[in-house]
């Protein structure tokens, strides 16, 4: 959809639900959540049939624009959910935001996680600085996550996992293609942003996250990024991965310029109803991923 100058995704409200289940028995049902500036994202999955049966977004009519704002917002939802307000057997938590960095592990110091975190995003003396371990990956991801968003759901929840979005999207990409033989780079596409994973000769190689306005941005970060990798367009692989369908403009400008390219594959280890088509299962790659 284009407005003036801007090519952005329309804010989308999206549920989809396997109706053969009871949604009101909750107690051997795990929650995942989602948290971004600009939406709020949830999925319920049985924990005795491994199967997904509910996965919402809910997009804010405003995004975030400092805390206060983004923890009302949440509120807001938690009026209106019913579902969220209930006693689920386990919740973890996702937080999407570019207040994050990788470190190798021979690098890595617990004791002076400010400081990895400092150079790549902007922190102030007050923050609450966490880390996430890439487990047999040999990295840790140091970030910063939304405590207050955090505090409100402790009080909901009693006791939850967190993480950051990018950990999930690192550690799953790693464990399905570390051993491919062609180098790969992966783009997982949202509303204002974007991730690029390069993973090539078994190991990851790049990490980073985007701001675009337009299509043009989106391929010229792309293009950019391989050739700074000195990655071959007629030979690397591009995966893409969220809100990107063959049909749409993101991915007719990436056909254009690089020579392999497709969408990624649902290797979920959950079953789904035939309600959850592929696309539902590649927007939502890192929610499903994150338990």
């Amino acid at each position: 959809m284009e407005t003036g100058l801007l090519f952005m995704m329309a804010l989308k409200k999206v549920q989809i639900t396997n109706n053969s289940v009871d949604l009101n028995e909750s107690k051997d049902n795990h929650l995942s959540i989602q948290l971004s500036l600009d939406g709020f994202s949830f999925c319920i999955i049985d924990k005795n049939t491994n199967e997904v049966n509910l996965i919402k977004h809910i997009p804010f009519e405003k995004s975030s624009s400092t805390p206060e704002k983004h923890l009302k917002n949440v509120e807001q939802i938690y009026k209106s959910e019913d579902l969220l307000n209930k006693n689920y057997n386990s919740v973890n938590i996702s937080h999407v935001n570019d207040l994050a960095t990788l470190v190798p592990k021979p690098l890595f110091d617990p004791n002076h996680i400010n400081s990895y975190i400092k150079y790549s995003s902007k922190t102030y003396q007050n923050d609450y600085i966490v880390y996430d371990e890439i487990e047999n990956h040999d990295m840790f991801n140091v970030f910063i996550p939304f405590v207050n968003i955090n505090n409100f759901l402790l009080e909901k929840y009693g006791s939850f996992e967190y993480k950051h979005f990018s950990s999930i999207l690192v550690e799953s990409l790693l464990n399905t293609y570390k051993f491919s033989e062609r180098p790969h780079l992966f783009v997982d596409l949202h509303k204002q942003h974007f991730e690029i994973v390069a993973i090539a000769n078994n190991k990851l190689v790049l990490y980073n996250s985007f701001k675009y306005n337009t299509k043009e941005d989106f391929i010229y970060y792309i293009l950019f990024t391989a050739e700074q990798l000195n990655f071959n367009p007629e030979k690397f692989e591009l995966v893409l991965s969220g809100s990107i369908e063959k049909e749409d403009a993101f991915y007719n400008i990436a056909y254009e310029y690089v020579r392999n390219i497709r969408l990624l594959e649902n290797r979920s280890k959950y079953s789904f109803s035939d309600k959850f088509g592929e696309e539902i299962k590649r927007e939502f790659y890192t929610l499903l991923n994150q338990y």
